[in-house]
């Protein structure tokens, strides 16, 4: 690492963007982000960079003020996002799976004073357009709005400097929305520091480069984007998952770091050519999101060159834990021990703490911690827990208990949240939408193992009173008014919903009979 930034991360604070700035000063000519074969050098993002900002401070967008991105990631996605950066303006990434009123309701949550699109997003929110407050920027040039071009400030513009502060909120990431008010989970300067400097830890520097495959919208994305290009490493873009595509790129940059969600593990190791890729430049692989089959990592850790380490956390900050499975071969079903400076504790029902050996509900503190949902106090209280102390702990919904060797094991999950292919999917939203179905009376969602997906949602209704639904037509009535990630699987017609002595819907029941129908 140079001095330069050395120094600059030795003090209290530093923002994003000062250092990519800096790494303009000590690399300009060291590759920032690469392709589909065009890249960019330190120098050229910095400039891409002041040129987002000026032309956000002429259009009198504040610090502070919000802009929203819905696009394939892309060069250009990725410029905008840290130019606002620069200019002090909060960022909200929006996924392009999310159905089109989802999204209008996001954008105007954010308060969004522009939404920057693509051509295929531009067309797939035509029906919304009216809702939508904010102006179109084309990311892509398309003609269904002002061309990203034409927006720009013009070339050696320098904005006027802001003075970043560690409270800010830097990006608010959502974690749902099909129906009523999605949450906002609103991330500060200050956490994003603390992802940075873990990348000091991690190696990410001058000469490293990360492939990154999942969407820039999404926090197992953003993470390792942010330690890469503050610490001057080169960030390889690929679009749209292909792990034939992906090992190729692999080989063809040297890749040294890489994160992905389990399925896409499971996807490039399946590939019958695997072995003739070389990948003995890799020093570092992540895995997120979604619980890591053991006998997956074993495999990746035959066969794939480098560390490999499972994150386990949450997009709201708190405790996270780290598996070095190259080191605990061993330990491969559990989660592995809390990061240094990271708090994880486990708490019963009444928030009190558990014995050790004990199980309880899984809560954590760092400084890598949320600010909170947008516009929303009641949830964000819910979300946290206290300790007697009055420490600030983030609840995660998940139930574990720590192993005599101090390793963290996920024995349920507390909250009903479907993870598929690394993505949140929280089944009351499709519950929701199968209630309105006119023959529908009640429903439920529950998550099922996936090889291709690590879960997917299948759903179960109850007939309304003097009709007879055909699932396969119902299934087909609800996937056309979900987001793509949360299309269902499987629809089951049942004559009742198992529930508890106090009505509670016991979903895991659901589940059994679903598995032992034999039914993938």
């Amino acid at each position: 690492m140079y001095q330069a930034i050395a120094e600059l991360l030795e003090r209290p604070f530093v923002s994003i963007p000062d250092l990519v700035q800096a790494q303009g000063r000590v690399q300009p000519d060291a590759p920032a982000l690469v392709q589909d074969g065009r890249s960019m050098n330190y120098r050229e993002l910095n400039q891409r960079m002041d040129r987002v900002a000026a032309a956000l401070q002429r259009d009198g967008i504040m610090p502070g003020e919000a802009i929203s991105i819905c696009a394939t990631t892309s060069l250009e996605y990725a410029t905008v996002f840290l130019g606002a950066l620069r200019a002090g303006v909060i960022v909200a990434p929006l996924a392009p799976s999310t159905t089109a009123d989802g999204l209008a309701v996001m954008t105007a949550d954010a308060e969004a004073r522009l939404l920057f699109v693509d051509a295929g997003m531009a067309e797939a929110l035509a029906s919304v357009r009216e809702r939508i407050a904010a102006p179109f920027v084309m990311l892509d040039d398309a003609e269904a709005g002002q061309t990203l071009s034409d927006w720009l400030a013009p070339e050696g513009v320098t904005p006027t400097a802001v003075d970043i502060q560690p409270d800010w909120a830097l990006n608010i990431i959502y974690s749902s929305g099909t129906t009523g008010t999605p949450k906002g989970i609103v991330q500060p300067y200050g956490m994003r520091l603390g992802h940075v400097r873990r990348g000091v830890i991690q190696e990410y520097g001058p000469g490293a480069s990360t492939l990154l495959s999942t969407p820039l919208y999404s926090n197992t994305t953003l993470v390792p984007f942010f330690q890469a290009v503050s610490l001057g490493a080169c960030v390889v873009l690929l679009a749209k998952f292909d792990a034939a595509a992906y090992l190729a790129l692999a080989e063809r940059y040297r890749v040294t770091h890489t994160t992905l969600v389990p399925v896409q593990y499971r996807r490039i190791m399946a590939l019958p050519d695997f072995d003739r890729y070389d990948l003995s430049s890799f020093r570092y692989k992540f895995c997120t999101s979604s619980p890591f089959p053991a006998e997956l990592m074993a495999d990746v850790l035959k066969r794939w060159p480098g560390a490999l380490l499972d994150v386990y956390g949450m997009t709201e900050g708190g405790g996270v834990c780290t598996l070095e499975a190259h080191k605990y071969p061993d330990k491969l079903h559990t989660v592995g021990k809390p990061v240094e400076g990271h708090d994880i504790r486990l708490v019963d029902e009444d928030g009190r703490e558990v014995p050790p050996g004990g199980t309880g509900e899984v809560v954590g503190h760092s400084g890598a911690m949320m600010l909170g949902y947008r516009n929303q106090p009641q949830k964000t209280a819910e979300a946290e827990w206290r300790a007697p102390d009055g420490k600030r702990f983030m609840r995660t919904g998940d139930i574990g208990r720590f192993d005599e060797d101090g390793f963290l094991l996920i024995v349920d999950r507390k909250k009903d949240m479907i993870i598929s292919g690394g993505f949140n999917i929280f089944p009351s939203d499709i519950e929701e939408i199968l209630r309105q179905h006119p023959d529908v009376a009640e429903a439920a969602v529950v998550g099922v193992s996936s090889e291709r997906w690590g879960e997917t949602p299948v759903g179960f209704m109850v007939a309304a009173e003097g009709a007879s639904p055909d699932p396969a037509a119902v299934m087909a009535w609800v996937n056309d008014r979900v987001g793509k990630t949360q299309r269902l699987a499987a629809l089951e017609l049942v004559d009742a919903l198992p529930r508890s002595a106090i009505g509670k819907v016991l979903k895991r029941e659901l589940r059994d009979r679903y598995l032992q129908t034999g039914e993938r």
